[in-house]
């Protein structure tokens, strides 16, 4: 447990920050999960699906949630499994 002032202010300002970036980063997470089970179970996937998760991506990466190279990871996932329903 901290013990000065600065110290808990500090922990309440990192809970905060953590409870925020959960949001984001699981959002992010479900919506990666569910365009790539759509694609599993061979339901229709549009051009809209895809760029619904790529925001999602690119949000988590601008709030510097995620690293750049883990973003530019994902979305070449998403966009390599897209493409190749797409042939």
């Amino acid at each position: 447990m901290p013990l000065t002032k600065t110290a808990k202010k500090e922990l309440r300002k990192s809970k905060k920050k953590a409870a925020v970036n959960f949001v984001f980063k699981n959002n992010m997470k479900i919506a990666i999960n569910v365009f790539l089970k759509k694609i599993q179970k061979w339901v229709a996937v549009d051009q809209k699906d895809l760029q619904d998760v790529q925001k999602k991506i690119d949000k988590a990466y601008k709030k510097n949630i995620i690293h750049r190279n883990n973003a530019a990871r994902k979305k070449s996932l998403i966009m390599r499994r897209f493409n190749a329903i797409e042939k």
